[in-house]
């Protein structure tokens, strides 16, 4: 079994960032009942989005991913995986959850990246900073890496 979580700085880095604003808005408007709750929304994200853990579970035969405490889980069977291969992310594919011209892109920061094909052509890419290890828990199912 292999599973592992990348703590996800950049994320945490851009909520910091808004959060000065919103400490920069209780200085100069006071208690506000708008920036109290623009602060909830800020933790509430900051506690979903910690970091991104990828687990391999070979006795289940079973690929999954999540964010945080477990926000959009996804878990893939190995008969329904096609190919897994090592990538590279750029900065186009971003942090966090988005659909590219790449499949879908999950990742917590940095740009290395497993990409997981489908059989219907859909493709996911995992970003993670244990990219070897990751691979090797994969090997059965492995086309190529980078």
């Amino acid at each position: 079994m292999y599973r592992h979580t990348q703590f996800s700085w950049a994320i945490m880095a851009i909520l910091a960032w808004i959060a000065s604003f919103l400490i920069l808005a209780t200085w100069l408007l006071g208690y506000n009942v708008m920036v109290l709750v623009f602060a909830i929304i800020i933790a509430i994200l900051a506690s979903l989005f910690y970091g991104l853990t990828i687990e391999v579970n070979k006795q289940k035969r079973t690929l999954s991913w999540w964010f945080g405490p477990g926000v959009v889980k996804k878990t893939l069977s190995f008969d329904d995986i096609e190919e897994i291969k090592g990538v590279t992310n750029s900065f186009r594919h971003g942090i966090g959850m988005r659909i590219t011209n790449d499949g879908w892109v999950y990742s917590a920061s940095g740009f290395s990246a497993i990409e997981v094909s489908l059989p219907d052509g859909m493709k996911y890419r995992l970003g993670t900073n244990d990219k070897a290890q990751l691979l090797d828990a994969l090997s059965e199912k492995i086309a190529s890496a980078d």
